[in-house]
This record gives structure tokens, sequence and C-alpha cells, in this order.
């Protein structure tokens, strides 16, 4: 048995969480996240501040009218980072 090392960053909870949100749309605002994820502001900004130093996401911050608005954009890094995380997850559940 060959199981291959997961991405400790990845292995978070809500860190998968919100990069399996962005893998599916490429994009997305905090609150959309938020509410997605049911996470707090503070936890879930914390969360994507790991990702985004990491290079897994991008953070935009722009104003929708007069309401500040935080986007967050996968990377072509992170959507290396999350395929090579589900390969090496599959070595632990036998999948091919």
């Amino acid at each position: 048995m060959n199981f291959k090392p997961l991405d400790p960053l990845l292995h978070s909870e809500l860190r998968l969480a919100v990069m399996s949100l962005l893998i599916a749309s490429e994009e997305a605002e905090f609150s959309y996240i938020k509410e997605q994820t049911g996470a707090t502001a503070g936890n879930l900004s914390v969360q994507i501040d790991k990702l985004s130093t990491a290079g897994y996401i991008q953070v935009e911050k722009t104003f929708k009218g007069k309401k500040p608005c935080t986007l967050c954009r996968i990377t072509a890094e992170g959507h290396t980072a999350f395929e090579n995380y589900v390969k090496a997850l599959r070595t632990y559940l036998r999948v091919k």
C-alpha cells in the first residue's frame, strides 16, 4: 500500500470547502462562501488569508455600489493543489 501525503493546508474542513466551492465556480464572493460553509466571518477570513498566502486563491477587494465586496478566485496553483489532494485522497480510499 502506498499512501500519498495529504496537503495539510487543504486537509482542513473549512479550507477544503472553500476550495471545493471555487473549483466549481472559479470565483465567489466572501458572503456567498460564508453562507455556503456556515463559517463565521472571522474564521473564514483567517482561512481565506491562509489560502491566499499559499497562492491557492486570489482575493480582490472591491465595492458593489457603496458596499465593500471581497471576491475570491482560484489560481492555477490552487487548481493543481486541489487535483493533487484528490489524487492523494484516492490512495486512502482505494479509488482509481
